[in-house]
């Protein structure tokens, strides 16, 4: 009898260490999901769109953060700046008649709304007013 239960133990221990090596080989075996189609939202090729960009919020250092990652996107940001009242979503001003640019911009910065406004100076194709919506994306840790 206590023959019987000791070979039922050592079956016990040997299926649940069967199943934990089987979880974990599965678990080394992911595959890295594809990055988020609007995660590579590029300006097009051959095309210079100038970008200004106004910091709406309280958070300090928003708008650099904004000029970084559209710059690293292929936009050309050519001003900054802060206006004191705050917005809460971001709002993208296509400037120049071209939409599909606006749309870009908005995609990378969503949440946020596009609406077209001329501007006669023709010194910016896009205006950006960040919002207390955006957040803007993780940054690697660079010590």
């Amino acid at each position: 009898m206590k023959r019987g239960w000791i070979v039922a133990g050592a079956l016990a221990v040997i299926i649940v260490c069967a199943l934990l090596f089987i979880v974990q080989r599965q678990r080394s075996h992911v595959v890295a999901r594809p990055l988020n189609p609007i995660a590579q939202v590029r300006a097009p090729e051959g095309v210079r769109i100038r970008v200004q960009i106004l910091n709406a919020t309280k958070t300090r250092g928003l708008a650099r953060i904004a000029t970084t990652l559209l710059r690293d996107r292929g936009f050309d940001v050519v001003e900054t700046g802060t206006l004191k009242q705050t917005r809460d979503t971001t709002l993208v001003l296509d400037l120049s008649g071209h939409p599909e640019w606006a749309n870009r911009i908005a995609q990378i910065m969503s949440p946020a709304t596009v609406t077209a406004r001329q501007d006669s100076s023709r010194y910016l194709d896009i205006a950006v007013v960040l919002g207390n919506s955006w957040r803007p994306p993780a940054q690697a840790f660079n010590p």
